[in-house]
């Protein structure tokens, strides 16, 4: 299981639409262990099959890995093909992405939503989860889409440069 170089921005495939996954076969098992491989290797919550280069409609997430939503988390999460079917209530949320990694901005989101996707056996999924996982689920699902957290951004004012991480 390899950990996979992960795209930064102004990379084209970034803002790219992602097809659908059609074969649930031993390749889909690989993509989804990379993608779970190079999440571990690095600092966050969430990855999505076109930042590590496959234009495919695939995600991970694992709202576990913050300390601060660990236990309110659903725990790790492949989803395929999801799709956002039901949305409700706003939150604005500070985001920070692995492909603009020197950046943070308020993003407005719904505050509950409602996906519909499949595991990577292909079996259907339904997950109603609100919060900082509903914002994690928004982010990523994006990216499928070939929308980036900046291009959501309302207020220009709130981007930051993130701060480096203390050796602490």
């Amino acid at each position: 299981m390899p950990q996979r170089p992960i795209l930064v921005y102004p990379d084209p495939r970034l803002k790219q639409v992602c097809a659908p996954v059609e074969r649930f076969d031993e390749a889909l098992q690989q993509l989804a262990a990379d993608l779970r491989e190079t999440l571990l290797s690095v600092p966050g919550t969430g990855l999505a099959a076109p930042q590590i280069g496959v234009l495919l409609r695939l995600i991970y997430i694992d709202s576990s890995r913050s300390p601060k939503y660990a236990e309110s988390s659903s725990g790790p999460l492949w989803l395929v093909n999801p799709q956002i079917v039901e949305r409700s209530g706003a939150k604005r949320f500070r985001e920070g992405c692995l492909s603009l990694p020197q950046f943070t901005a308020n993003v407005k989101r719904a505050r509950r939503i409602v996906v519909t996707a499949q595991d990577c056996t292909g079996a259907p999924l339904r997950l109603d989860v609100e919060g900082f996982e509903a914002v994690l689920l928004q982010h990523e699902i994006d990216h499928l889409d070939g929308v980036l957290f900046i291009d959501r951004v309302e207020d220009l004012g709130s981007t930051r440069l993130r701060e480096p991480a203390s050796d602490d």
